[in-house]
C-alpha cells in the first residue's frame, strides 16, 4: 500500500471505511486533509507516517499544557484504515485573513521558549523524506534527476551534521510557514504539526530565506518577520547549508506527485534544473 499512488480518490475511499462518507477536502499533500463537521480528519499518504501521526497527536496535547495556541486534537488515539494513518481534530473557525510571515514569528518565540517533553522528539531530518519521495514519483521522473537529488541530499546531510548553532537548540515546528499558521478570532494559531522537531532553532527561520527568494514573499514581509523574532538567520554561516538541505527537500517532495498530477511533474522539473545549473533567482512556484 505505502508505493501505491495518493490521490483525493483513496484517500476518500478511506475516509468511507472510517464511516465519514460526507467530508469536504480542505488540502492535499503529504496529507489529504478533510472537513468534516466540527472535525478536520487527516489521513497519511501510507503506513509509514504512523508514527509520525502519532507524535503530531501527542505534540498538540503537549503544546496545549503550555497555552501555545496551536490546534487541538479531537481524539487521542490514531487509527490505521486500510493502510493510511487518520487522526481527528478540532476544526478551527474561519480564518479572518491569509497568514503573514510576521505572524509566525511570535509562535516561534514561544515555542523555541519550551523545554524538549517528556515524550521525546526526533531531529529536523530535512532529508529523511527524500528517498520515498523518489521512490513514489517511479518512472513519471527522469532516473539522472533522481540520482542528482540523492547524491545533493547525501552532501547537505554531511554538511548539516557540522553545523554549529547560533541559538540553543530545542523543540521547533519544522515547517514554520505563513501556510501553517491560521488567524482566528483570538490571534494566530500553528497548525499542521507533524514536523515538530527538536533540533536547530535555525531550521524554523531558514525556511523564511527561501520563500523570500524562491517564493516571491516580498522583502518587508520578510523583514518584519525578523523585527518580530529579533534575529536575522540569514547572518549566520550556517544558513546557506540549511536552505541547500530545504531546496532538495523541496524538490523531491514535488516528485512524489508528479504520477498522478502533470502541473507537479513540470513544477519538479524548473525545481531541479535551477537546482543543476545553481541559480538561486529561479522562481519557485508552491505546490
Amino acid at each position: 500500500m505505502a508505493d501505491a499512488v495518493f490521490t483525493e480518490q483513496r484517500a476518500r475511499a478511506v475516509l468511507d471505511a472510517a464511516g465519514h462518507s460526507e467530508a469536504e477536502l480542505m488540502s492535499f499533500g503529504e496529507n489529504a486533509v478533510f472537513a468534516a463537521g466540527r472535525l478536520v480528519i487527516k489521513v497519511g499518504r501510507s503506513a509509514e507516517l504512523l508514527d509520525r501521526a502519532r507524535r503530531e497527536v501527542r505534540t498538540a496535547d503537549w503544546l496545549a499544557k503550555h497555552d501555545v495556541p496551536a490546534v487541538r486534537s479531537a481524539e487521542s488515539e490514531v487509527r490505521l484504515v486500510e493502510g493510511h494513518p487518520v487522526t481527528y481534530w478540532q476544526r478551527l473557525p474561519e480564518s479572518l485573513r491569509p497568514a503573514e510571515p510576521a505572524d509566525v514569528a511570535p509562535l516561534l518565540r514561544r515555542v523555541h521558549a519550551l523545554p524538549d517533553p517528556d515524550f521525546g522528539l526526533p531531529p529536523r531530518d530535512l532529508l529523511d523524506g527524500v528517498e520515498r519521495w523518489l521512490r513514489l514519483a517511479g518512472d513519471a521522473i527522469d532516473p539522472a534527476d533522481a540520482a542528482f537529488l540523492r547524491k545533493r541530499r547525501d552532501g547537505f546531510a554531511e554538511a548539516a551534521a557540522a553545523l554549529e548553532p547560533h541559538l540553543p537548540p530545542g523543540p521547533i515546528h519544522g515547517d514554520a510557514l505563513p501556510r501553517n499558521v491560521h488567524i482566528g478570532p483570538d490571534g494566530p494559531v500553528l497548525v499542521d504539526l507533524e514536523t515538530f522537531s527538536s533540533d536547530l532553532r535555525e531550521h524554523d527561520l531558514v525556511v523564511h530565506t527561501l520563500s523570500r527568494d524562491r517564493y516571491g514573499v516580498p522583502a518587508a514581509a520578510y523583514d518584519a518577520f525578523t523585527a518580530v523574532y529579533g534575529w536575522d538567520v540569514a547572518t549566520w554561516p550556517g544558513c546557506e547549508v540549511l536552505r541547500g538541505a530545504r531546496e532538495t527537500a523541496s524538490c523531491a517532495w514535488v516528485a512524489q506527485h508528479a504520477p498522478a498530477n502533470p502541473a507537479a511533474l513540470t513544477e519538479f522539473r524548473r525545481r531541479v534544473a535551477s537546482l543543476r545549473t545553481n541559480d538561486p533567482t529561479v522562481r519557485w512556484y508552491p505546490f
